[in-house]
């Protein structure tokens, strides 16, 4: 679907308030499991704006279903509302050089704050699809230990009614058709520990924890599929003259591939009952599984991807580009849902404290995911 010219000019008189939602959206706090406030304020001007029937589940999703009924099936537009910083406070934000800078600014406000403007739009003009249900959500949890918790309670709520899935989480002109699988762990190790010079032999929990970080950063990734590992976080010890009794990391891997996926974890139990056999005691706790792509309806993939390359070209006059990645889509594609991760903004340095969008590009985006949006009715 093309959009008509009635739309365009409609699209093209919210430049002023698409970037002034933006900026009142970017300022409110939302860490993963914390989202509270953005979804108050979602859910807030969603109904101020003529929605009907909004609500907040139990995982802090706001949900605006459109002529849902229980013989449709259903059609979700998603964009998440938490981004990857701690901050409780008002986040800062600056305007400088036609960009604004703000952490969490596009991934993902920009894109919840287009999607709030196409769910007015069809809430005002009461647009209804004759073919399918409409759940327009912002959704909690895509980022990090946030474990997709948002997306997994929509699918256990809606489960595979939901026949399509596309969510705004990107740059303009990429696109993500792929799941990129993970699971992430807590790793513990304790030993007896003790005063560094009277109790010296005794065991150290850092040592044996820098230990099985090198023993973990020895395996050889299969060669199927793109596999990676990472250590993220390594923490412990008491002070400098004791020996520690506690060491602990977050350890991730990732890929593509679910046969990949196997090895690995049988590299990591490996590892884990080689250093128990060795009397240390090691906790293993389980933080965030992703799943990998499952057997997903491929003409039902060909035409969410064809709707994207050609609405990309339409609207930035460039080509889309496709990739994998591990996104709130990873939920639909296990389950052979076709699902699409697409971006309505131009920017940079997401997941830093200095991430900015270039303002320039919001019209742009935002005449993209209407198109997107619109498609269905």
């Amino acid at each position: 679907m093309e959009l008509d010219q009635k739309i365009l000019e409609y699209t093209d008189t919210l430049k002023d308030e698409q970037l002034d939602l933006l900026l009142t959206l970017a300022q409110i706090p939302a860490p993963s499991g914390n989202e509270e406030k953005r979804a108050e304020f979602c859910k807030n001007w969603l109904e101020d704006n003529g929605a009907e029937g909004v609500y907040i589940d139990d995982a802090l999703n706001v949900i605006y279903p459109v002529g849902v009924t229980d013989d449709k099936p259903l059609v979700v537009f998603a964009a998440h509302s938490d981004v990857v910083f701690p901050d409780t406070d008002t986040l800062p934000l600056e305007i400088k050089d036609g960009k604004v800078f703000c952490p969490g600014v596009g991934d993902d406000t920009a894109s919840v704050s287009a999607l709030l403007l196409a769910a007015r739009y069809v809430a005002q003009k009461k647009l209804i699809s004759d073919e399918y249900g409409i759940l327009f959500v912002v959704n909690s949890c895509e980022e990090g230990l946030g474990n997709l918790k948002g997306t997994r309670k929509l699918f256990g709520d809606y489960g595979e009614r939901i026949k399509e899935f596309v969510t705004f989480d990107s740059h303009n002109c990429h696109a993500v058709t792929e799941a990129v699988g993970s699971k992430r762990f807590k790793i513990e190790i304790d030993t007896e520990g003790g005063h560094s010079y009277g109790a010296f032999g005794n065991r150290n929990a850092i040592a044996y924890l820098a230990s099985l970080i090198d023993t973990l950063y020895t395996v050889k990734v299969p060669e199927k599929g793109r596999t990676t590992y990472n250590v993220g976080t390594i923490s412990g010890g008491t002070s400098v003259n004791t020996i520690a009794q506690h060491a602990e990391m977050l350890y991730e891997f990732r890929s593509n591939c679910r046969e990949s996926m196997d090895i690995m974890q049988k590299h990591l139990d490996a590892a884990i009952e080689f250093y128990r056999a060795k009397g240390v005691a090691v906790t293993v706790t389980p933080v965030g599984d992703r799943p990998c792509q499952g057997d997903v309806d491929e003409d039902g993939m060909k035409k969410l991807m064809d709707r994207a390359a050609e609405a990309t070209r339409r609207y930035f006059d460039r080509e889309i580009r496709f990739s994998n990645g591990s996104t709130d889509c990873n939920i639909p594609l296990s389950m052979g849902i076709p699902a699409i991760c697409v971006g309505c903004y131009d920017g940079a340095g997401a997941h830093t404290r200095e991430e900015y969008i270039v303002i320039d590009s919001l019209p742009a985006g935002l005449k993209f995911a209407f198109d997107m949006m619109l498609f269905h009715f």
